[in-house]
Order: C-alpha cells, then structure tokens, then sequence
C-alpha cells in the first residue's frame, strides 16, 4: 500500500482540505512544491490514532511513537499546538499527519475516525486519550456540564472505538487503547462528572476486553495518576485539592508504549494499583477520608 501524504508541510486544518470526507467534514492533502510525496506503511513500522494530541500525555505519546518510525494520526482541537507536534513528528516519521477537531460531537467523532483508517489504508492502534476536566462540587455543578464531560471524556472513545472495531475484526488485528484516570477507580470529591466519566469508560473497556477475547483485537486500559499536563489549570474549573507531585508526561507515554506491546489489560501509570486494592477492601474509610478532603475545600 502507498499513501500519499505531505512532505515538509504538516497538513493543514480539515475544513480547508478541497477532499470531501464523511459527513461533510474536508480532509487535505498536500505536497511540496505542487507534488506529493509517497510513502510506504512498511517503511514506518505501526499506524496509530492518538486523540487529544496536542498537548500533556497524548502530545508525548505522539511524538515517542514517531520516534520509533510508527506513522501517527494526531487529533485535537488546537490547530496550532497539533502543528508544533506534527512538524516534531515529521522529523522521524514523515507519514505523520493531524486533524484539527473538536470531539465533543460522538458522530462526528465516529466519522473522522473511519476518514482517518481511510487516509492511512488502515488503522494498528487507537488511542483514546482525549479527555477534560470537570472540578466541581456536585451541588453546584449543573447538567449540560456533566454532558458535555461524557461527550468528550467517554462518549466520543465509544464512538470512535465502534467506527473502527468492524474494520479490525475484518482484518483480524488491531489494539484500542482507553486512557482512563485513578479517578475512574476512585470517586475524587468534587469531581463527580469527571469520575463518572472515567468509571464510565474503565467499565467499558473491561468488557470490551471480554467481548473482543480471541477476536485478534486487544484491549488495554490506562489510568493514569497525577501527570503534570493543563488538566490541572483549566478554565471553568474548581481548584484542584491535590498539589503533591506529578509524573512528567514523556514518562507515562514510555510506559504506555510497553503497555500497548503487552499482554496485560490493566496498566496503572505510575503504579498505584495498591490505593485502589486499599479502597475496595474498606469503602467506608476510603469515605470518611475523601469527606475530609471535602470539608476542607469548604473551608477553603
């Protein structure tokens, strides 16, 4: 198979591509110097889908990923960060491109998935990472925002994993990769419709996994813990409670590299499976220590 892709120039923005793609949406395709440049899949080992590519864990990931020769599909809604990542990408895997797009419609989500599996002639790996923030106490937090937390956060990975999951099986291989959070095994006070979320999401997988068990389409579950990336100082939200350290990004992305290339489902980035045990084995401390977390964002 080749693909035609862009030389030294990153991919410009869907929407000022002249090649229609699935629900209206416009993909681009361009050269260097009016011609197009051919690139073989064999010659870049993987193709891998990484939402939320812009910046934080997906950033990284994307560009570790590169580095090892895959080709990778980024997708954020930030045209100009995906740029800066894509022309870093490019460096060592020239097959790279990005879609500017905002994830909070699941369709749309579900449609530029399948325009990427068709761009590249094919998906290996589907990352979704692609998530927000929603800090905020549960008496004050009103409906359309735990809407649109699910849209972007499980809605849209569902979607997304659905458009490509026939196309997979048809082809007998493939891996998705749900980035969930420690918040999707614990519920953190005040952040009900973020937790919600990812529970929402860590539940998914676990039965996808099943689902998909001797189909040749594997299913890996990432939660990461405190990971020093902009969901912590984010707009429209509460201050954080937490304020300890954090684990720099390029160390997760490392780590869910091997985890893609494991046999296990459940990968806890850095390991803190042990809180989650020490949880489930006694809700009720686990409670009483999350009321005081509560109370003191009150006083605060």
């Amino acid at each position: 198979m080749v693909l035609e892709v862009g030389g030294s120039r990153p991919l410009a923005h869907p929407e000022e591509a002249a090649v229609p793609s699935r629900g209206g949406a416009r993909r681009t395709e361009v050269g260097t110097a009016g011609e197009v440049q051919k690139v073989s899949a064999a010659q870049t080992g993987r193709t891998v889908l990484v939402t939320g590519a812009s910046s934080g864990i997906g950033a990284a990931l994307a560009r570790a990923l590169a580095r090892r020769g895959d080709a990778v599909a980024l997708v954020a809604r930030r045209a100009d960060r995906l740029d800066a990542v894509l022309a870093d990408c490019h460096t060592t895997s020239p097959a790279s491109a990005r879609w500017a797009a905002d994830l909070s419609d699941p369709e749309a989500a579900a449609n530029l998935a399948l325009d990427i599996w068709d761009h590249f002639g094919g998906l290996d790996v589907v990352v979704n990472n692609a998530a927000v923030p929603m800090r905020r106490h549960v008496t004050r937090l009103t409906m359309a925002e735990v809407e649109r937390t699910m849209r972007i956060n499980y809605f849209s990975p569902v979607a997304i994993s659905l458009a490509v999951l026939p196309h997979m099986l048809e082809r007998g291989s493939g891996t998705i990769v749900n980035v969930s959070s420690l918040g999707g095994r614990l519920g953190i006070t005040a952040e009900a419709a973020y937790s919600g979320s990812k529970f929402a999401l860590a539940g998914w997988s676990e039965s996808l996994a099943v689902d998909l068990d001797r189909s040749g389409v594997s299913v890996k579950l990432i939660l990461p813990g405190a990971i020093d990336t902009e969901i912590w100082d984010q707009p429209d939200n509460d201050a954080p409670l937490y304020s300890g350290p954090k684990e720099p990004p390029e160390a997760i992305a490392a780590a869910m590299i091997d985890a893609i290339d494991s046999e296990k489902f459940e990968h806890y980035l850095p390991d803190m499976k042990a809180v989650i045990e020490m949880k489930t084995a006694d809700i009720e401390s686990f409670l009483i220590g999350m009321r005081a977390l509560s109370d003191q964002q009150a006083d605060q």
